[in-house]
């Protein structure tokens, strides 16, 4: 009966034994073989501004230095281009040019010149009499026979040109009576308008070498220094505006069935220590280039990669462009 007891003793030993080795076994398969969470990593990135002038020239004041918060309309840089001095200068003298004409066509002749056109007029027109008596007194002796058709014929030619010459008299004291036609009105008037455009032009790059901001935010790049030329669109500064601020994720398709628009999600940012919730925003595929492609023909697929962009849904303080986000969860 012992013997039997001692036995029994032994076989329950033996099972507890077994059943602990497989527990261990099923526990340390389940660590070896439980499937790995997904990690997914985005930054965070910002809208970025980048400052340049339409006037090429030389940095004469660099207002503005990185680090440093500026707001919308704010003075950065001035630039210093003689040429656009040079050219309003230009255009200003043909202003006045023009002006000069315009104000001559609308005014007409001098009156000095409108009365030595209209004494010129009167003594031709007392050449006429004279010639036309002349004329009259060689033609009653032309029909008496006393003088030749030559005579005639000379003495007439005579009263026709003073005609004539009184004529252009008379035309020229009413052109200059008159004044300007309405043509050459037209056409100094124009000019005046074209020299006030020229002027506005040259101004509106005269304005070109004061740089604003067009953002309010954070000056994060200078590239030229003080008293280096710079060209027309070349780059001076960047801005950034740290409260338009997101973060990106490329997340391969098959990785997408949590991410969805208006989806609210969880991430931990290491930089901060902390975790943040955001809002997706935006979902786009990326190029061909971002394709994972399959390795196997049996089982497995293309897997295109997707952009998602997530907004803060509140401020976080000291988020900076370029931190890290490791999405967590999907919290609605």
């Amino acid at each position: 009966m012992k013997q039997v007891s001692e036995s029994n003793r032994n076989l329950q030993v033996a099972l507890i034994g077994l059943a602990t080795v497989v527990v261990i076994i099923f526990i340390i398969g389940w660590y070896v073989y439980k499937p790995e969470p997904t990690i997914i990593q985005g930054s965070a990135e910002v809208n970025e501004v980048r400052v340049s002038g339409k006037v090429p020239g030389r940095i004469d004041q660099l207002l503005a230095m990185e680090g440093q918060f500026v707001n919308v309309g704010d003075t950065l840089v001035l630039i210093d281009s003689p040429e656009v001095n040079a050219k309003l200068a230009q255009a200003t003298a043909a202003k006045s040019a023009a002006m000069a004409q315009n104000q001559k066509a609308n005014k007409g002749a001098r009156s000095e010149m409108i009365e030595s056109a209209y004494e010129m007029w009167q003594k031709a027109e007392i050449g006429v009499d004279i010639t036309k008596k002349s004329f009259d007194r060689v033609q009653r002796l032309y029909e008496k026979g006393v003088v030749t058709a030559q005579n005639r014929d000379e003495v007439e030619a005579k009263y026709k040109a003073a005609v004539a010459t009184a004529a252009a008299a008379k035309s020229q004291y009413n052109m200059a009576k008159n004044g300007a036609e309405n043509e050459d009105k037209l056409a100094t008037s124009a000019l005046v308008d074209q020299a006030r455009g020229a002027i506005q032009e040259v101004e509106a790059f005269l304005s070109e070498t004061a740089l604003l901001s067009p953002i309010s935010g954070q000056v994060t790049e200078v590239f030229p220094a003080r008293g280096e030329l710079v060209a027309t669109g070349a780059p001076i500064m960047n801005i950034v505006d740290l409260n338009d601020i997101w973060f990106s994720f490329n997340v391969r398709e098959d990785l997408l069935d949590e991410l969805k628009m208006d989806k609210e999600i969880e991430v931990f940012i290491p930089a901060l220590n902390q975790n943040a919730v955001l809002k997706v925003t935006y979902i786009k595929v990326l190029a061909s280039y971002a394709t994972w492609k399959a390795t196997k023909t049996t089982g497995q697929f293309d897997a295109k990669t997707f952009e998602v962009r997530a907004k803060p849904v509140s401020p976080i303080k000291d988020l900076r462009p370029g931190m890290s986000a490791i999405f967590e969860k999907v919290i609605k």
